[in-house]
């Protein structure tokens, strides 16, 4: 099914603008682009390593990719950039079932939702954090397909490291929910492993 929900004129304006903005500045590497699903629900996940992330995502794709954000960012300053490119608001501080309600309402009409399993920035030395449920358990609500991705390197002035790449799509199906979860992780890691692995050969080269 193609989305059949209307672009919020801010999202399309602001991608316009930033997207070459922020390639010229930072530099970012994109592999795997081609592996996003020109149509049809889908979960874009991955791995989730400064307030940034969801950037790269959204200009590897045309499609209206809606991403869940915790609720602070709708309670600050730039809280009117949030709402104006149709992020989803979530409050972790509990289980919030409304913003998986809308996420669920964009999959069902064939939308793009971006979501980091992690559920939080990850600031520790741990390769990665734990996963939480939400995104194989949407996909299995709504038959959308998962879009894993890895990004590793640093945003900074043209970096010489900052990666994303994205994997293979895969479904849930009616995999239990455990294993689905697992083999997310497992992918996730495995593309953040090749990044590093090429920083690796790039530095010696």
């Amino acid at each position: 099914m193609i989305s059949k929900e209307k672009i919020p004129f801010g999202y399309k304006l602001s991608k316009l603008i930033l997207t070459p903005i922020f390639k010229l500045y930072y530099n970012p590497k994109v592999i795997g682009k081609e592996k996003i699903p020109k149509d049809g629900a889908i979960l874009v996940c991955g791995n989730h390593m400064h307030l940034y992330d969801q950037c790269l995502p959204i200009m590897s794709t045309k499609r209206y990719l809606r991403y869940m954000a915790k609720k602070e960012y709708f309670d600050g300053p730039f809280a009117w950039f949030f709402k104006w490119v149709g992020c989803i608001p979530v409050n972790r501080s509990i289980k919030d079932s409304n913003a998986k309600e809308k996420a669920i309402e964009h999959l069902k009409k064939g939308g793009a939702i971006g979501i980091f399993p992690e559920g939080t920035r990850n600031r520790t030395d741990a390769f990665l954090l734990p996963f939480k449920f939400g995104a194989v358990s949407m996909a299995q609500k709504t038959n959308a397909k998962i879009v894993p991705f890895a990004i590793t390197g640093e945003y900074k002035f043209r970096s010489k490291n900052l990666t994303v790449r994205f994997g293979d799509v895969f479904e849930v199906g009616d995999m239990p929910l455990e294993e689905a979860n697992h083999k997310l992780e497992t992918i996730i890691g495995d593309l953040k492993r090749e990044n590093l692995k090429m920083t690796e050969i790039n530095k010696k080269n």
